[in-house]
């Protein structure tokens, strides 16, 4: 039982292996469209706070007060998290943050607050903690230290939210975020505790013959499923002493209250949906298709979807969520070069 929920060892619910790395200094981005220069200048997000945490500023050496330069705050996925957003060899942030700054776009990474404090927050917070502590604030913290500096224009300041940070970005936003633009990376308009079960089904279902083990963890997810569903009547006070994979419901009834699609009609800036099509976690049969219904009035919505590319949108011949999660583990990639140059000239053209 132990082997299967553990799911850091498969990557479930979005990817989340922590190796705590950063470029420091003066660098450039091989084989980016002019392979401009850039400074990575250590940055502190909530400085003076209770939840200090470390982070890189990527800025184009060009930038300066009388020509500055639009940025990006990068926003983790699920799961304690450091600046990189690594997962085994892969580091898709710092794959963007360089091709960004190389091409005249800044960008902010930090450590996620629960890669940095997670066992203080446990003790602390316990069942109090949310999305709200876990993620949205050091968001908003981040966007702050941009508008804050003379060679960013203020104008031009967007969120890139990976997987959970693109499920919460309208509410980032909405928030006290106030973005010029937001960036969905393999983001759900569903609810975590729908795409959990979703998850684990399949897992068991691929990982397990039929028998009694299968059947066992079986009967627990439908005993998790049936716990998620009697959330939203459970008490503040009770949800906040109740276990619920991982965390205490309370964190989960706090993303029950606040639907993605509660947040739509506040998304009134332009907005980049980016999907790959091998995606085992967030789907593109389902996650990408309610995202273009969601937003199909919207005036300036874009939406681009990424042939064999996995949730980190790096290439693969995965075809199911166990060897999706295996591979982005075990083998190392480069967020595709497409992906990269859509971002950069998306955040151009704005």
């Amino acid at each position: 039982m132990r082997r299967f929920f553990d799911m850091r060892n498969f990557g479930v619910p979005f990817l989340a292996a922590v190796l705590a790395t950063a470029l420091v200094g003066c660098g450039s981005f091989g084989g980016a469209a002019g392979g401009g220069k850039f400074l990575s200048e250590p940055v502190v997000v909530g400085l003076g706070g209770d939840w200090e945490l470390n982070g890189l500023l990527s800025v184009p050496t060009s930038a300066r007060p009388e020509k500055p330069v639009p940025a990006v705050v990068l926003v983790q996925g699920s799961g304690p998290s450091d600046m990189n957003s690594t997962v085994g060899g892969n580091k898709p942030f710092l794959d963007i943050a360089g091709y960004l700054a190389a091409n005249g776009i800044a960008s902010i990474r930090y450590d996620k607050r629960t890669f940095v404090h997670g066992a203080r927050m446990v003790a602390e917070l316990g069942g109090d903690m949310t999305v709200r502590q876990e993620t949205i604030e050091d968001a908003i913290l981040a966007a702050e230290i941009l508008r804050a500096d003379p060679r960013i224009d203020g104008s031009r300041i967007y969120l890139v939210g990976l997987s959970l940070g693109g499920m919460l970005a309208p509410r980032i936003h909405a928030e006290g975020g106030n973005f010029s633009g937001l960036i969905l990376l393999a983001g759900s308009p569903r609810l975590l505790t729908d795409i959990l079960i979703e998850q684990l089904t399949s897992l068991v279902d691929l990982t397990l013959e039929n028998g009694p083990e299968k059947n066992a963890q079986l009967a627990q997810l439908s005993a998790m499923a049936s716990l998620f569903t009697s959330i939203p009547a459970m008490t503040d006070a009770v949800a906040k002493i109740t276990p619920a994979f991982g965390a205490y419901a309370y964190y989960y009834k706090d993303l029950i209250t606040h639907p993605f699609e509660s947040f739509v009609p506040s998304v009134q800036v332009p907005i980049l949906v980016m999907q790959g099509s091998r995606d085992y976690q967030v789907l593109a049969d389902k996650d990408f298709v309610i995202l273009k219904e969601l937003f199909a009035g919207h005036p300036d919505a874009t939406f681009k979807l990424y042939p064999n590319l996995n949730h980190l949108f790096m290439p693969t011949g995965a075809t199911n969520i166990d060897e999706h999660a295996k591979e982005m583990m075990g083998t190392a990639g480069k967020v595709d070069r497409q992906v990269l140059r859509d971002l950069v000239s998306w955040i151009r053209s704005r």
